[in-house]
């Protein structure tokens, strides 16, 4: 092996999100992830703190462009357009994953417990940074909970449909179309 390794984190991720399909999660180690990816477990924990992380990398790029987007919405914006702002700039953080991998790293999730609660972790920590970005807009504490959780379900709805999808929609028409049902819904439709 040589001294560097272009896309080293690209292929520790592919490596890793393989084995965890074939193998299990928790019957993997970081050891066959660093072997099957070419490298070794010390430019492993180079690019992640543990063999979880592989699945949640970038997770605080998305939730900082979400946050960034609801605080920096214009002022004269409702709070659920403030969120919907939010969904409109995460869709950059897609833009590289294909349907199939993002599918491949929710089967892995849902095949772990583990992940699972860790998933719904990440998830709560969003709502949070949407709910305290909409309170420093000044939005109250109510509506602003009530808006983010919302804003998170919608996100999660959508990637879902998105996965889940044969109908080659993009994840950008399946959370214009959540949003759409989410507003429907909250204004009696």
């Amino acid at each position: 092996m040589g001294r560097w390794e272009p896309n080293a984190r690209d292929r520790l991720q592919r490596a890793a999100l393989e084995l965890y399909s074939e193998n299990g999660f928790d019957q993997t180690t970081v050891a066959d992830i660093a072997q099957r990816a070419g490298l070794t477990e010390r430019t492993f924990f180079r690019h992640f703190a543990d063999k979880r992380e592989v699945v949640f990398w970038g997770e605080d790029a998305l939730h900082e462009l979400f946050v960034s987007a609801v605080a920096d919405a214009p002022d004269s914006a409702s709070p659920i357009d403030a969120v919907a702002a939010g969904l409109e700039a995460i869709l950059s953080y897609f833009e590289p994953i294909t349907r199939a991998a993002a599918r491949q790293r929710q089967a892995v999730i849902a095949a772990n417990t583990g992940l699972q609660e860790r998933e719904l972790s990440k998830y709560s920590s969003l709502a949070e940074g949407i709910a305290d970005a909409l309170c420093n807009r000044g939005v109250g504490a109510l509506t602003a909970n009530l808006t983010a959780m919302a804003g998170v379900a919608v996100f999660k709805v959508a990637v879902e449909g998105w996965i889940d999808g044969t109908d080659g929609r993009d994840l950008s028409q399946h959370i214009r179309e959540s949003l759409g049902e989410l507003k429907a819904l909250a204004s009696g439709g």
